[in-house]
């Protein structure tokens, strides 16, 4: 049967194409998780670092919810060939190949790359992040503004997020599959994507098909049983509070750039004034004709929007 495993890592939004890397991660028994003032604990992220020129700012990709570091393999290595840059690609805590902890708050998930990019000598850096990973770029910004040269937030912004409110029920529907042991790896994905599709149908076709077939990414075998990678007790604990975003009071003085999905609607307008309080010299760039997944959907037009911000 599968087993709905917490000692391995799974990827808000991250789709792309990727291939499930898979390897034992440890498993965080303790995090302060914000409370009582202290900081949260941080974890020693996987990652892969493209070389390049060290003269320049490095530019750092965070995916999505239930995405990894792989969503953006073909993009890092585009923008690091254009660029001549160093190109950082990393899993989220609880995502990918990453270590788990019961801990999943954006101050957590900021402490970890407060601990992991000067200990790669990638500060001050170009932060880019997707949804999930947009709000832990922000947040890092807005915290650390000396460890970030550039910033740009894909299809999310410093506001509660509505759009993907079907997610817990999504976490329900995996935690609640039945896969024997030792089946093919086709016939298992297969058999799991059957018993998604009555929960992922409500977008309809083609959107519900590309979301179960993202999901099911995290699925891998270990020893001829079928487990999550992502820690879906800690989504599932803590998904009103990655929906939302931290309350903060200080600006972020740096050049950002928010990308917007030209048919998502992730950012309302009703977001535009929180964006210019925190962010003052944002501005805001749509790429037609994509969806929330805007690097996935547009890919070269993705590209051409960071290295136009860049220029």
């Amino acid at each position: 049967m599968l087993r709905w495993a917490r000692a391995w890592g799974l990827p808000l939004g991250g789709r792309g194409p990727s291939r499930p890397s898979f390897s034992r991660v440890p498993v965080a028994t303790s995090s302060s998780g914000g409370g009582g003032g202290a900081e949260p604990r941080p974890l020693p992220l996987s990652y892969t670092l493209l070389d390049g020129e060290a003269g320049s700012p490095a530019l750092v990709f965070l995916h999505g919810l239930c995405g990894c570091r792989n969503n953006f393999s073909s993009i890092a290595k585009a923008v690091a060939q254009q660029t001549g840059r160093k190109v950082l690609t990393v899993d989220a805590r609880n995502h990918g190949d990453s270590p788990h902890s019961p801990d999943m708050s954006y101050e957590a998930m900021s402490q970890d790359l407060q601990d992991l990019l000067p200990q790669l000598g990638l500060v001050p850096c170009v932060l880019v992040g997707h949804s999930m990973g947009g709000k832990t770029a922000m947040l890092l910004a807005l915290q650390r503004p000396d460890l970030v040269d550039r910033l740009i937030a894909v299809d999310i912004s410093p506001a509660r997020t509505t759009s993907i409110s079907d997610f817990p029920s999504y976490l329900a529907a995996m935690r609640s599959l039945d896969i024997p042991d030792e089946l093919p790896r086709s016939r298992a994905r297969k058999l799991a994507d059957e018993q998604l599709s009555p929960v992922i149908q409500a977008t309809g076709p083609p959107q519900d098909i590309v979301t179960r077939q993202f999901l099911l990414t995290n699925l891998v075998e270990v020893d001829g049983r079928f487990v999550w990678r992502v820690n879906l007790d800690a989504l599932a604990q803590h998904m009103q509070e990655i929906l939302a975003f931290p309350p903060r009071q200080e600006s972020y003085p740096g050049p950002t750039l928010f990308l917007l999905g030209g048919n998502s609607q992730y950012v309302h307008p009703s977001h535009h004034p929180e964006i210019r309080r925190l962010f003052p010299r944002a501005q805001m760039q749509t790429v037609l004709n994509a969806g929330h997944w805007v690097h996935a959907d547009r890919p070269q037009d993705f590209i051409a929007a960071i290295r136009g911000f860049l220029a």
